[in-house]
């Protein structure tokens, strides 16, 4: 006896009714795909002075907020030039404070990014972890964005 079930497809991005032999595979399926890590990726540089730079940062802390409302598990990591937007997020004047604020509790940072953009000492008033999982020669090591591949995590990049 065939299940009808309600399969999404992420091949052809769309839901279709299908036969099933039983419905919990099915079901299962669904229940993994929700418990995927999500990591949103921050490079772009608030120097550039750019809208397309705060645009980027700005969509990065949406889909955090995002994440964070539908209880999804995610990071939001600041990486590269990027580690120096939390200093300007953290002022109550930046437009994307509020934002910033809301997901606080799941950002992290580059610790040998911070040290080569000169950013740890705006880094340090926030609170936010300096992550250097990574030796890599001539930093003090550096957030591995791999170990997340390795987990099957889902990266996301500004």
């Amino acid at each position: 006896m065939a299940f009808p079930a309600f399969i999404y497809s992420i091949w052809s991005n769309r839901f279709a009714f299908e036969a099933a032999p039983h419905p919990l595979p099915v079901i299962a399926a669904i229940e993994r795909k929700k418990l995927v890590k999500t990591v949103i990726v921050v490079f772009s540089d608030p120097k550039s002075g750019s809208e397309e730079a705060l645009g980027r940062v700005f969509n990065a802390l949406f889909l955090a907020y995002e994440l964070k409302e539908k209880q999804r598990d995610f990071d939001l990591v600041f990486q590269g030039a990027g580690v120096r937007w939390p200093a300007e997020l953290a002022q109550p004047a930046h437009p994307a404070h509020a934002l910033y604020e809301a997901v606080l509790d799941r950002i992290v940072a580059c610790g040998g990014c911070a040290d080569v953009f000169g950013a740890a000492g705006g880094l340090a008033p926030t609170g936010i972890d300096l992550v250097r999982d990574k030796s890599i020669p001539g930093t003090t090591g550096v957030l591995d964005l791999s170990r997340h591949l390795d987990a099957g995590h889902c990266l996301v990049t500004f």
